[in-house]
């Protein structure tokens, strides 16, 4: 995959592209290195309608660098329109990868239901949220990780949807807190530390980008991640000045007793 220092890539020509791909080049040729011509690929960010030297194409060399829409990295799928659906179906995928692992443990009825739940929390919890604390989730998409998750508890008590027990009591039976309490949880831990940065930071750069001069299109504007942290802020009616205390910051955002 192709990858630069820090930000630059955002938002640049694909011209400018080729500029800096063979700066990279001549610097590894330098020391060494070889820039693979086979394997390497690029993603393409669209953060707006326009098209920048479109019939311009990225090369190495003479070797034309493919473009992909999306590619796994670290775990996160990353695609060129700025959609997670498909990193929340992954992360959904993974939870029920660990869940088939812990299947003997999990459901085994001689295995206590508080065990079991603490069990989920440490195991197959962390991950279907990881990399959550950075997704701007919608309700359909938290709608999904809910059903995910509340299919899992019910098989852990042994019930069905026809016993027609309640998901806060079948919560109430493993002790296990709900997604979106943990999803907030995680965002607004993720959001001290971004504000613990140096101005200077990449995450401190990519959070003040100016995307107002951008041309979007019709319709309702993309919802973003600042978008979500202040619903939450707002929620449990939180500041900024109260990332500064550490201590506060982590006793308020603590999910109780799960």
């Amino acid at each position: 995959m192709l990858f630069a220092d820090d930000i630059v890539l955002i938002d640049k020509t694909r011209s400018g592209v080729n500029m800096r791909l063979e700066v990279w080049r001549q610097t590894l040729d330098s020391k060494g290195f070889k820039l693979s011509r086979t394997k390497i690929e690029y993603l393409e960010c669209k953060f707006s309608d326009r098209t920048h030297d479109a019939d311009v194409e990225v090369k190495l060399d003479a070797r034309v660098i493919p473009n992909r829409a999306g590619f796994n990295y670290l775990g996160f799928i990353i695609l060129g329109n700025r959609e997670i659906d498909e990193d929340v179906a992954y992360r959904i995928r993974a939870g029920w990868m660990k869940w088939r692992l812990t299947f003997d443990v999990l459901c085994d009825r001689n295995v206590p239901l508080r065990l079991k739940g603490k069990f989920y929390r440490v195991v197959v919890r962390p991950a279907m949220l990881y990399g959550a604390e950075c997704w701007p989730v919608k309700n359909s998409r938290l709608q999904k990780m809910r059903v995910a998750e509340m299919r899992m508890l019910r098989w852990m008590c042994g019930c069905t949807r026809r016993d027609r027990i309640k998901n806060e009591a079948i919560r109430d039976r493993v002790r296990v807190a709900s997604v979106e309490d943990k999803m907030w949880e995680s965002r607004l831990r993720w959001f001290r530390h971004v504000k613990r940065r140096s101005i200077d930071a990449p995450v401190r750069r990519c959070d003040g980008l100016d995307m107002e001069s951008l041309r979007r299109g019709r319709g309702r504007p993309k919802k973003y991640w600042g978008e979500v942290i202040r619903h939450d802020m707002a929620l449990l009616q939180f500041t900024e000045d109260m990332t500064l205390d550490r201590r506060v910051w982590r006793s308020r955002i603590k999910v109780e007793g799960w």
